[in-house]
């Protein structure tokens, strides 16, 4: 039975500390219906990964939704940005996605798009969760809700990622390794690119329902950077088992993060005079991304860990290019969420703007040394609010004259408290990290 419920897109608080099983489908199926069919006719999309225990929760959730008079239109496997985009396509009033992204395969969740792409309303997520507790009713046989299926659904998605760039664009004569982490990007991402004009070679695209993630995608590097270099392919691209999270791999096999494909994204779009405001990275972002920013005079701010937080600051401020390092990475003027497939083609496109490979575009982002030192308490007051400890960490700080930060913070799930120091020394960084563990656990005794 599946372990885990995650909602990054969607429900979230109290529903989240339900273990997913195929009565709670159910009953959300249901309480989800009754609270879409609230804003009149009600027309559902549901899309999952690969996953073994997606077909016993598809079939749940669409009991609870005919159940509730809503009508459920089924995708199959697909990427979770793809089913963001067909909700606004066919003019659906929400879009549900079976996945657990980058986690093993006998975990699974949910997550929800409103109509438009973007996440649900707080209004509609909380009459869900109310409805929750409500006794389960079914409405009149007339009005139970029909079942079709969208048969074109991964042609439409694979020329909508096409249409994220220009007219005419060719990757001929370029050589891609991808690692679709025998997940929701099988069958799609090798069409686009060689669609697109690339060679392709095609990696962990077989799944069983039980091969998701394992050993392979965005999470386990190992394959694909083998691949590269026995192929002697031009770069590799990883995808997690959702579709919304990609690294790379350069031609020398060396891992290409988050942060430094954010960085190429941005880059491009401020030389074409396109890229509006600045960029959103997180917490974890590393120094060496906002300062690379800093000198093309681009602005950045930093979001809590998370995409949901990473979308957030970019819509409050109308910018539209954001992401995290573990690859989650968003480009507003192309799609309405995080899209794997979409981020990779900006890439591409960038790396050709340029004429230059990989590794050397990468180069003009230099990674800081960070170092991170997990320091154990005992549970009471918090370490960080010790006088001692914010002293410190405000010295330190000082201490880098802006060329270097601290990042102290609580873990939320275990009684841990992270010591983060990030700066352009390596030894000078580990010992402010080291300096600054001690006296996190001198406190805590």
């Amino acid at each position: 039975m599946s372990k885990k419920y995650f909602g990054t897109d969607g429900i979230r608080g109290r529903v989240g500390e339900y273990p997913i099983t195929p009565d709670f489908m159910l009953k959300l199926g249901w309480a989800a219906g009754m609270a879409f069919r609230k804003m009149g006719a009600c027309k559902v999309l549901v899309g999952k990964d690969t996953r073994i225990s997606g077909y016993m929760f598809e079939s749940a959730l669409e009991a609870g939704l005919t159940s509730a008079g809503a009508d459920v239109m089924l995708l199959g496997p697909m990427p979770t940005p793809a089913i963001a985009y067909l909700s606004r396509t066919f003019q659906a009033e929400a879009g549900i996605v079976i996945s657990a992204s980058h986690n093993p395969h006998d975990d699974n969740g949910i997550k929800f798009f409103s109509g438009k792409g973007t996440k649900l309303p707080d209004e509609l997520e909380l009459m869900i969760e109310e409805l929750l507790d409500a006794p389960m009713t079914v409405v009149e046989s007339s009005k139970i809700g029909k079942v079709s299926r969208i048969n074109d659904a991964s042609g439409r998605y694979i020329e909508f990622c096409k249409s994220s760039v220009p007219t005419g664009t060719s990757f001929s004569g370029m050589k891609i390794v991808i690692d679709c982490a025998h997940g929701a990007t099988y069958k799609v991402a090798p069409s686009v690119f060689r669609e697109l004009g690339a060679e392709v070679v095609v990696l962990s695209a077989q799944p069983n329902g039980l091969n998701i993630n394992d050993n392979c995608g965005s999470t386990h590097m190992g394959q694909l950077q083998a691949a590269v270099l026995a192929e002697h392919a031009d770069l590799g691209i990883a995808f997690d088992g959702d579709g919304d999270r990609v690294l790379m791999v350069d031609h020398t096999g060396a891992i290409v993060d988050g942060d430094e494909l954010l960085f190429i994204i941005a880059r491009d779009l401020h030389e074409r005079g396109k890229l509006q405001g600045g960029v959103v990275g997180t917490l974890m972002s590393n120094l060496g991304l906002e300062l690379a920013l800093a000198e093309l005079s681009i602005p950045f701010i930093r979001a809590n860990v998370g995409d949901r937080y990473v979308i957030a600051e970019l819509l409050e401020r109308n910018w539209l290019v954001g992401g995290e390092n573990s690859g989650h990475i968003v480009c507003f003027n192309h799609t309405t969420t995080g899209d794997a497939i979409i981020a990779a083609l900006q890439v591409l496109m960038a790396l050709r703007a340029r004429n230059e490979g990989l590794a050397q575009t990468r180069q003009a982002l230099r990674k800081c040394p960070q170092v991170l030192i997990n320091v154990r308490f005992g549970g009471g007051e918090s370490p960080l609010e010790h006088p001692a400890v914010k002293e410190a960490s405000a010295r330190v700080t000082q201490a880098m004259a802006g060329r270097g930060r601290v990042l102290l913070r609580k873990s939320g799930t275990e009684p841990l408290v992270r010591v983060m120091v990030e700066g352009e020394d390596e030894a000078q960084v580990r010992s402010y990290a080291e300096e600054l563990a001690k006296l996190v656990s001198e406190v805590s005794a």
